[in-house]
């Protein structure tokens, strides 16, 4: 007896770390796919090639409906990149699923008064996810190429997303020197372990938006509109 205990504490010496081992692999495996297959795609804003179009992904409103400050950063990078020429048209995707909250029109706005033609601004009230919003910007709007934009944790998920679309897509991260973010991207940065297995299987079974519906003008329109 005093044999088999000895043989059952040396497999518990083996088998709980390597039990730990592949538990980590597994729990962290795509969120390291998306890392590393959309390296190349990811830019600093003075480095990203042009794009016709930008995609900014949404990230909520504050209590008087303007834009969250992550939001706001990432509208920022938005009005950087269409003052330097690097995009000709911006796509703002958020949530209007009620009435009494509109992510899309308080983004608009926000680039407006940061001087972009509000007809180079086109809006998509649909955009309930990263997902839909890229396979929108794709089914929806023709968007074919884009540089999306939002911050550095969510990124990868983004452009692999937007890729899994059938966008050609680079990124681009808003980037914040506040130490009071630290917490917030900390924080982001671990919702996007079990975010990244969803990414996963929406890249792979590449399901149909909430909304899907006719396909819509507004890139079109807004590429051959005057610049200003």
């Amino acid at each position: 007896m005093s044999g088999l205990r000895a043989v059952v504490d040396k497999m518990r010496k083996w088998w709980l770390p390597a039990a730990a081992g592949l538990g980590a692999v597994a729990l962290f495996a795509p969120v390291t796919w998306l890392h590393v297959s959309t390296a190349q795609q990811r830019y600093p804003a003075d480095d990203v090639p042009a794009r016709a179009v930008a995609v900014v992904l949404g990230a909520g409103l504050r209590s008087d409906g303007r834009p969250t400050r992550f939001l706001a950063e990432r509208l920022d990078v938005a009005a950087e990149l269409y003052g330097q020429g690097r995009v000709e048209a911006v796509l703002v995707t958020g949530d209007n699923s009620r009435r009494s909250y509109n992510e899309t029109d308080a983004m608009r706005d926000y680039l407006v008064a940061a001087g972009l033609p509000a007809a180079r601004v086109v809006g998509d009230y649909a955009g309930f996810s990263t997902w839909e919003s890229c396979t929108r910007a794709r089914r929806i709007f023709g968007v074919r190429e884009a540089t999306v934009i939002t911050q550095a944790f969510h990124l990868p998920r983004a452009v692999a997303l937007c890729r899994a679309a059938g966008i050609d897509t680079v990124g681009v991260a808003a980037v914040s020197s506040d130490g009071y973010r630290l917490g917030a991207m900390g924080y982001g940065y671990v919702r996007e372990v079990p975010a990244a297995f969803k990414a996963v299987l929406d890249a792979t079974v590449r399901p149909d938006p909430t909304f899907l519906g006719d396909p819509e003008p507004g890139v079109r329109e807004a590429l051959s509109s005057p610049r200003g």
